[in-house]
């Protein structure tokens, strides 16, 4: 079997509501490319990529387009779709550290392998270590207090426990909203915050140590991507355990948060770091490091998701519930496969069906298809 064409479909898909972080202003749509990969036997495989732009990631659809064109296409034609870690490294050899792109091509290697064996991809990982994986729900800025509490409670109706609360633009609205989660649930939730980066040092100490009265789960990326000497700090100056996400893209730069002791948690990410083979290497490098690790993605369609659902499946270890369907937990406004992911009482089935297990719905790909 040989690749003989590789495929990028850019797209558009709405938010539901407008998604905010501490970088930038709400986002109304999500820019996300999808990656067809053909075979000279007739199956096809799709992977997904997103252009999110925040610290640590300045992607955009055009970029995105013409790196899997001008640059992996020539790489990948005549190739086995079999070969994925020498195909990946080829690539990355081309494009050194272009994970976003690398993604989609990957993930598609893994769902045409899948599809031509008859086999889920997480068969290919190992196994079936579980067949469902419990997940949390992200709260995104909001204007007023009383909103995040209407999200959360619209989430923890759905059968949700877990959230991940967006934080680091104004740290006595922070308070807040955590003050009021926490009065509105008491402990039958877990309570995570996410700065996205956006703090100082000082202002995140202060900020961490106003909220450790509120049994904060764990602080994402509470400083910027740069400062691993500063999240080493915060490890050891707050109770609150500290995540890396935008600080870890490759496994060097995972080696040194655990090198510096920076970070106790890991949060990953199908785009960011490069698709399933990549993110299943960085999984057990924090593992051999007593490292907790939380699966997560950019707000992403049924595709992404399942990328991530497939490593899950596979892992024999524990995972946090981390938000790696948070496209399908009412983010976005539409999909674009036929058999959507959806989340039933928080969790999530792992697919069962072969390569990634779920199907494009070409209606909507060529409604949601955009020019660059």
């Amino acid at each position: 079997m040989k690749i003989i064409r590789v495929e990028p479909i850019p797209l558009q898909l709405p938010f539901a509501s407008p998604f905010k972080i501490s970088h930038g202003e709400a986002r109304e749509m999500l820019e996300v490319l999808i990656v067809r990969i053909h075979t000279d036997e007739g199956i096809v495989g799709v992977g997904e990529t997103q252009a999110w732009r925040r610290q640590g990631s300045a992607e955009t659809l055009v970029n995105l387009v013409r790196t899997v064109q001008d640059h992996f296409e020539p790489i990948l034609l005549g190739r086995s779709p079999f070969d994925i870690s020498g195909t990946l490294h080829a690539l990355n050899e081309a494009m050194y550290n272009t994970l976003y792109a690398q993604a989609a091509v990957g993930d598609a290697l893994y769902d045409i392998v899948g599809r031509a064996l008859g086999v889920p991809v997480h068969v290919l990982l190992g196994g079936e270590c579980r067949n469902r994986v419990r997940i949390g729900a992200i709260l995104s800025m909001k204007p007023t207090v009383e909103e995040v509490i209407d999200s959360a409670v619209v989430a923890y109706e759905r059968g949700f426990r877990h959230f991940g609360l967006k934080i680091g633009v104004d740290p006595a609205v922070d308070v807040k909203n955590v003050a009021a989660l926490r009065t509105r649930f008491g402990d039958r939730i877990v309570l995570r915050v996410d700065a996205n980066g956006a703090l100082s040092y000082d202002a995140a100490l202060a900020l961490l140590r106003k909220l450790e009265p509120y049994d904060i789960d764990v602080a994402e990326q509470p400083v910027a991507i740069w400062d691993l000497a500063g999240l080493a700090a915060l490890s050891r100056a707050t109770t609150i355990p500290i995540m890396v996400d935008e600080s870890v893209s490759t496994e060097h730069s995972l080696l040194e948060v655990i090198r510096q002791r920076a970070a106790t948690v890991v949060q990953t990410k199908i785009a960011k770091n490069g698709g399933i083979y990549r993110v299943n290497r960085l999984w057990h490098l924090a593992a051999a490091a007593g490292m907790r690790i939380f699966p997560g993605n950019h707000p992403s369609t049924s595709i992404a998701t399942a990328a991530v659902a497939h490593i899950c499946g596979a892992w024999p270890g524990p995972l946090m519930e981390g938000p790696f369907a948070v496209g399908r937990c009412g983010s976005l406004a539409t999909d674009i496969v036929t058999n959507p992911i959806v989340p039933e009482d928080g969790e999530i089935a792992v697919p069962t069906a072969p390569g990634l297990g779920v199907e494009l719905d070409m209606d909507r790909i060529a409604a949601l298809r955009v020019d660059v």
